[in-house]
């Protein structure tokens, strides 16, 4: 047991992985400990700094690889209890190489979509191979901003956001976006900046930690949180930025429809586009062009349609699976006047995957129009 000279720590593995003059980092880098002589069950530490530590809290070795999955037993009941009540997306923390997501999806198997949380080097060094096996990504900077250099950090997050957009997978950016706003009803100004900032890098989502888990003032951070995004939205420069950090042509079909579709979309008199998917992927890929129009997503799949709720610009609503081109012009536009998306007379663009009702990538770009008259049918 641990006491005012000694710590205790039952993971041994880590033990296995240190090496005389490696650096461990406890409770978020508040402590920090040189290891000096060491055994495989014991390591003797010197204090660099910290002179406080309590109980639960975690440990980082940005210096080593731990020789263990990155999923415990107890990660493992916690899985399988979530899958059995349905949710759809699942995290995994401390992920260091493409192995660790290719084990969760193994055990999902399809169960939920898998995100991986990037929070150690290692992880960095292996971020293509990673991206492989997810369908989401976070930029989870309070672990990744123990192990790596301050100034490390923000390139970090903008390659992971770069490489994720490439790819269409959605990238959320995690951790003291509004710190202060645990005791303060305002966030201070490099906070907000900090915000806008990975609006105009093209994060999907921002994620509020203990600013709503313990914060004083839960409701207003959410509330400005919201505002920067918005405004930033606005911002007359924000799609010039968007286009210069642009995805490369991969040499698919469905990206060279995308990318036709978004060339189309920038005419003023395309109201929205809208996506016909079973399983999301040309949804993600029409989101990664961030046009400036609505994107109204419909699938018959609940599941896709929960997932998608993550991805930036998607309007996701629930549709029957079309059965021919009269149904997918027809079910496009009155979904699009239903929901408020297009007044009559506007062009609407479609994209939707022949043949209908089998999963795969969308092959049809289809241009209709908005009926003019009440009761009228929308014309291709």
């Amino acid at each position: 047991p641990g006491d005012e000279t000694r710590v205790q720590m039952p993971h041994p593995e880590i033990f296995k992985a240190l090496r005389t003059g490696m650096l461990l980092l406890l409770d978020d880098g508040r402590v920090r400990l040189r290891v000096g002589e060491r055994h495989d069950t014991w390591a003797d530490v010197t204090v660099e700094s910290g002179s406080k530590l309590s109980d639960r809290k975690g440990v980082a070795v940005p210096e080593a690889v731990i020789p263990v999955s990155a999923l415990t037993p107890k990660d493992r009941e916690d899985l399988a209890f979530a899958l059995r009540i349905g949710v759809d997306w699942v995290a995994l923390s401390f992920v260091q190489k493409a192995e660790d997501m290719a084990e969760l999806k193994q055990l999902v198997k399809g169960r939920a979509a898998c995100l991986a949380k990037i929070e150690k080097p290692q992880a960095l060094a292996q971020l293509e191979s990673i991206l492989d096996y997810c369908d989401g990504v976070m930029v989870a900077r309070g672990d990744l901003g123990v192990e790596l250099e301050p100034e490390e950090v923000p390139v970090a997050q903008k390659q992971i956001i770069r490489s994720a957009r490439q790819r269409g997978v959605p990238v959320i950016v995690a951790t003291q976006m509004l710190e202060s706003m645990t005791a303060s009803p305002a966030p201070t100004r490099a906070e907000a900046s900090d915000v806008a900032n990975a609006v105009y890098e093209g994060a999907d989502a921002m994620m509020l930690s203990a600013e709503t888990a313990s914060g004083q003032y839960p409701l207003e951070a959410v509330g400005i949180m919201s505002r920067i995004i918005e405004r930033v939205e606005q911002d007359p420069l924000w799609p010039s930025l968007m286009d210069a950090e642009h995805a490369g042509m991969e040499e698919h079909d469905v990206d060279a429809l995308v990318a036709a579709a978004r060339k189309a979309a920038d005419s003023q008199a395309t109201a929205c586009i809208v996506v016909f998917t079973t399983l999301g992927g040309t949804a993600r890929r029409m989101a990664r062009e961030r046009p400036l129009q609505p994107i109204l997503t419909l699938t018959p799949n609940p599941d896709t349609a929960r997932r998608l709720a993550l991805v930036w610009g998607l309007e996701t609503r629930l549709g029957k699976e079309p059965t021919s081109l009269e149904d997918v012009t027809e079910d496009a536009v009155n979904s699009a006047m239903t929901y408020g998306l297009a007044e009559p007379g506007q062009r609407i663009l479609i994209l939707a995957g022949t043949p209908f009702g089998a999963p795969g990538a969308a092959n049809l770009l289809r241009l209709a129009h908005a009926p003019t008259k009440k009761g009228g049918k929308g014309r291709a």
